[in-house]
């Protein structure tokens, strides 16, 4: 990742996100696979977000974006999971007619994980030396 610059701030802020179908449906291959790998990198450009990394299963999505600070890691999820069940839905009528008929495409829950090029321990030794370097 790179530190990346606005305004008023620098931030170096990556997130892996990983969501999955209802009812953990394995319906995320083939042609919905790709498709849904296409929207997300899509999205991810439309809203300046940097997309490192993504990986389809048929009942999980993985990916590592890195996102400016005012930007929370669950707007991101939302997004992302908001616009690709309206697109796919769209190209495939039958995902929502053979397996999600009456609700969504994607589950509530949704797993949040920083990304960062500092460890913990480094970060606890920083802090903890600043009075020292007055």
């Amino acid at each position: 990742m790179k530190v990346l610059s606005s305004s008023h701030a620098k931030h170096c802020l990556g997130y892996h996100i990983v969501f999955c179908p209802k009812y953990l449906h394995q319906v995320l291959e083939g042609a919905i696979e790709i498709e849904l790998k296409r929207i997300i990198g899509e999205t991810c450009k439309t809203y300046e977000w940097i997309l490192h990394s993504i990986e389809v299963m048929p009942d999980h999505v993985y990916i590592f974006v890195q996102a400016d600070h005012t930007t929370a890691p669950v707007e991101i999820a939302k997004t992302i999971k908001s616009i690709s069940a309206v697109r796919l839905f769209t190209c495939f009528p039958d995902l929502k007619r053979l397996k999600f008929w009456g609700s969504g495409l994607w589950s509530d829950g949704t797993y949040y994980g920083s990304v960062g090029h500092i460890s913990e321990e480094s970060v606890k030794k920083y802090i903890k030396s600043q009075k020292q370097r007055g």
